[in-house]
């Protein structure tokens, strides 16, 4: 492991991170498909399926296949799946077409968590962990925020939202490239090369199974939340999709905000208090959002969502890495399966939202957030007792 970070070694990874955001492409893409196709809820976020069974299927195999290539040539072939994907909207838009891209968007993205994730431990000390994954969290949400923006500028300027996916075609394509060429020195799981039974079965360690249904849950937040912004502002201000979609940005830069402090703070403060006050923080701003009358104060409250959220996956996934240090790759595709809170989360909103209105189906929200501060203070015993 590095002792000091080379420039020339983060900034690439970094850019990685930049291309894991276009995930959160489809959060305003579920909506504008759902519009193109005219779809209910259900079916409009059951297409997030597309993007996040993937997750269940490839990212054990990506830890390890991790372990026979190496993490940088993962990234590398990850973000080559990233970059096709992102241009079959441009050359074909019909129902299949776009399956199909959000499909190849979820198996890249996949390949690409459960690698570059670990590959900023080789290039990191261990005492910055979390405080880098947290940057490059950071780094993430500052592309999920462009997403909504150029996405709404292009159906209001140019007439058709998806010239987006060139531009973020472009920047996959100059991240594979760049990654391909660097030099980093990889540390190498001690131990045999593991099975996929050996992987399932770190899930036996309660605190590690832990981790994984916290995984699940805070990305199956950050997915409802960016599902559910637009049509939360839609049904409660009436607002056009355009700017109802500009709701998701707010929240993305409330999250780079969030992620740029906690970058700071988390090489301060220990993260399992960090950990326990942000989701406490995160309940109450879910509160305010659905509470509060005036679409000024809705806004207030999807800003300090994104900022209590910001920080969460990196701080779980962190502890995960560290609480077993000899199975990064494995433990590192174990968490990475439990994206799929991604596709499972926003799927009971939009069922209770079909049924039962959009501010009820948000409540779902509240309950995986209750887990997490469970979660926050049961792994705190863990550590201290």
């Amino acid at each position: 492991m590095q002792q000091k970070i080379k420039l020339n070694q983060f900034l690439p990874v970094m850019l990685g991170f930049f291309v894991m955001g276009f995930i959160d492409l489809v959060g305003i893409a579920s909506n504008y498909i759902k519009q193109d196709f005219q779809l209910s809820d259900t079916v409009g976020n059951l297409i997030l399926m597309m993007v996040y069974i993937w997750f269940v299927l490839f990212s054990i195999p990506t830890g390890i296949l991790m372990s026979k290539i190496g993490r940088r040539k993962t990234v590398f072939a990850s973000i080559v799946i990233t970059a096709i994907a992102l241009f079959i909207p441009i050359v074909s838009y019909n129902f299949v077409s776009i399956l199909l891209a959000l499909a190849m968007l979820g198996i890249g993205n996949a390949m690409l968590q459960v690698s570059l994730n670990p590959l900023v431990g080789d290039i990191v000390p261990g005492s910055k962990l979390a405080s880098s994954l947290t940057f490059g969290q950071f780094v993430k949400a500052i592309s999920s925020f462009l997403g909504p923006v150029l996405s709404g500028a292009a159906a209001l300027y140019l007439g058709n939202w998806r010239y987006l996916f060139p531009l973020f075609g472009g920047i996959s394509v100059l991240a594979a490239v760049w990654i391909n060429v660097v030099n980093i020195n990889e540390t190498e799981n001690e131990g045999k090369k593991r099975s996929f039974k050996d992987c399932f079965q770190l899930l036996n360690d309660r605190t590690i199974l832990g981790y994984f249904i916290g995984i699940m849950l805070v990305v199956g937040i950050d997915v409802g939340l960016n599902v559910s912004i637009p049509k939360y502002l839609m049904a409660k201000a009436n607002l056009p999709l355009a700017e109802a979609g500009l709701g998701i940005s707010l929240y993305f830069v409330a999250k780079a905000v969030g992620a740029f402090f906690g970058a700071i703070l988390l090489s301060r403060i220990p993260a399992n208090k960090f950990y326990t006050v942000t989701v406490v923080l995160a309940l109450i701003s879910l509160a305010f959002t659905l509470l509060v009358s005036s679409l000024t104060g809705t806004y207030i409250g999807i800003f300090l969502l994104g900022i209590t959220i910001a920080n969460i996956f990196s701080i779980i996934f962190s502890k995960a890495l560290q609480h077993k240090p000899d199975y990064w790759n494995e433990i590192s595709g174990l968490m990475m399966m439990g994206i799929i809170g991604g596709a499972i989360v926003p799927l009971a909103i939009g069922i209770i939202s079909d049924n039962l209105g959009q501010t009820t189906g948000m409540l779902v929200l509240g309950i995986c957030m209750v887990y997490l501060l469970i979660n926050s203070i049961s792994s705190k015993k863990t550590v201290t007792g």
